[in-house]
């Protein structure tokens, strides 16, 4: 390429830059090629986490090829230094412990708990029949209410679970895939019960539910009905919640499947680009809806690689959404994110060093320009954890929040030739992955034919094998290891009388209810998922509001659409 053809960048000019290069081939031939020679490097090659390969250092011969404008300025398309042009100087990011357990009393306390701490947002676990649809007295239930998450099973454990709670000033999120729209109706009748003005309330529903069959295999339909239910959700809150996020698509679970940092956002781009196309399907402008979108992502221990992931992602999203969507609003275009730490890189050994871990994650994640955070426990390698290692969870946000003035100076970062060059190689390889899948069919056709699912186990695979050989330390299991370490923990107990007692209020609101009316209302609801014209939020607000529990709504539409059966990949 003719100097004249490249195009505006944050490198040098051409003369400038050729006296760099050759500056540095002369380092690299006398004092690198010395000193090499007297102390060898540590490896032969060195790379980031998901694979990059990583120079011994960068120049500004690095950033030839990223164009100022993709570099851009914060709060600017194409939003790679951040979403907003002041970012943590006007507003400190969210700090949202997720938190579940037992009955809706009992994380109900463990919200008010970290409230008093200083948490500025909710973030709701729920247990496995909730996850999967099934009430607290189903038979595959037994063992499983309350034990890794809230037990909900009807609007009544909803009141009880935000009791004393203002949901006009406090954001909530709820991890529910496969049933997120039932619960974001009980979400809504609740509110509609306290006299609430919809549009005030902010929080999210994860619902992606493309990501289950990719990575974390909680689904109760088919994946056709099931991106109809994503869509009547974003539909909905599009035109009856402004300030609420009706999706959070997940990069976060990908990646504890163990898929790779690249598969993480990228795969978030091809479930974005599904839900997208659904939605347009009923008529509505991107920018109708879009704004509200809303992403999560994890931080891992690579801090620069996790950097550069974020800003890549911020800046492919941007460009998708204006130029794949013809998006016209920036706030179409501002990708948003709630991060949370690894858990998957939480260990029982030495489990203490954790909150080192979790620490350097949750810096990385405000590196990298984070709306809201959650920090793991360091006890959470072994249970739910308790109120002390969630409190010290949050004092290590508020650390950085108050203590290390990071927050002070908007994307800190920017401009480094080794983060704009790893952002740039992000952004191209995410784009690769996207035009594969567009090639190849498209992302619902490649979930069904595992093609997602095959790159998420090759990657744990070949990390599986790092591990076992030390190639990759993880310090007090192959490295540093303490073998006379004795575990002198206290865990977070789990009560006996969970199920009864939630069983016993589920028993109540079944005797105090309508039946008629329930099944009427039922029958509605299938009624209105034959039409794919309808909305199905509407009916299923009604049903929760009369008493119809979560297993009522997810076995009536079985009947209707079956449920899932997943080909296998090896």
């Amino acid at each position: 390429m003719n100097d004249s053809n490249i195009p505006p960048s944050a490198g040098p000019d051409p003369r400038a830059r050729a006296r760099l290069a050759e500056q540095v081939q002369a380092w690299e031939n006398n004092e690198v090629a010395n000193f090499v020679k007297k102390a060898p490097e540590r490896k032969s090659h060195f790379e980031t986490i998901g694979g990059f390969p990583m120079k011994r250092t960068y120049t500004a011969l690095d950033l030839a090829d990223t164009p100022l404008e993709d570099i851009g300025l914060p709060g600017q398309y194409p939003f790679t230094r951040g979403p907003y042009p002041t970012m943590y100087r006007g507003r400190i990011w969210t700090m949202r412990q997720i938190a579940g357990f037992g009955t809706a009393e009992d994380t109900n306390k463990r919200f008010k708990y970290l409230i008093a701490q200083g948490q500025t947002g909710l973030s709701t676990d729920f247990d496995m029949p909730t996850l999967m649809g099934y009430d607290s007295d189903h038979p595959m239930s037994e063992g499983e209410v309350g034990r890794e998450g809230v037990a909900i099973d009807t609007l009544a454990d909803m009141e009880h679970l935000f009791d004393g709670i203002d949901l006009e000033k406090i954001s909530v999120s709820m991890t529910i895939n496969p049933s997120a729209w039932i619960l974001l109706a009980m979400y809504v009748a609740l509110a509609q019960k306290r006299g609430y003005d919809l549009n005030k309330l902010s929080g999210t529903i994860q619902a992606d539910i493309l990501k289950e069959y990719q990575a974390q295999k909680e689904w109760a339909f088919p994946v056709a009905p099931s991106v109809r239910i994503v869509r009547d959700c974003i539909s909905f809150c599009a035109r009856n919640m402004k300030r609420y996020n009706p999706i959070n698509i997940s990069g976060y679970h990908i990646s504890e499947a163990g898929g790779s940092p690249l598969d993480e956002v990228a795969f978030t781009m091809c479930n974005l680009i599904a839900y997208v196309e659904e939605v347009l399907k009923t008529g509505m402008h991107v920018d109708d809806f879009a704004p509200r979108l809303a992403f999560f992502y994890v931080c891992q221990a690579d801090f620069f690689e996790e950097v550069a992931k974020f800003r890549s992602v911020r800046r492919a999203y941007a460009k998708i959404m204006r130029e794949r969507f013809g998006a016209k609003n920036p706030e179409s275009m501002r990708l948003r994110f709630h991060c949370q730490t690894a858990a998957a890189s939480l260990t029982k050994p030495q489990y203490p060093i954790n909150v080192v871990r979790t620490g350097f994650q949750a810096l990385a994640a405000v590196m990298g320009g984070a709306q809201s955070l959650h920090t793991n426990g360091m006890d959470e390698a072994f249970a739910i954890p308790t109120e002390e290692a969630m409190k010290i969870a949050l004092r290590t946000q508020q650390i950085i929040a108050d203590e290390t003035n990071v927050a002070d100076v908007v994307d800190p970062l920017g401009g480094s030739y080794f983060l704009e060059s790893l952002t740039t190689q992000y952004e191209r390889a995410i784009f690769e992955v996207v035009d594969e899948v567009d090639r190849d069919g498209g992302t619902i056709k490649l979930t069904q034919e595992g093609w997602f699912q095959r790159r998420i186990a090759d990657f744990a695979y070949e990390t599986a094998l790092k591990k076992a050989s030390g190639e990759k330390p993880v310090i007090g299991v192959n490295k540093y290891v303490d073998p006379e370490e004795k575990f002198d923990i206290e865990l977070h107990p789990y009560d006996a009388s969970t199920a009864e007692r939630q069983i016993g209020r589920l028993n109540q609101v079944r005797r105090a209810r309508d039946n008629a009316k329930v099944n009427a209302l039922l029958d509605r609801l299938v009624e209105v998922a034959k039409r794919e014209d309808e909305n199905i939020m509407p009916v299923t607000i009604e049903l929760v509001a009369a008493g119809a529990t979560m297993g009522d709504i997810i076995e009536k539409l079985k009947e209707l659409w079956g449920t899932y059966r997943e080909n296998p990949v090896f």
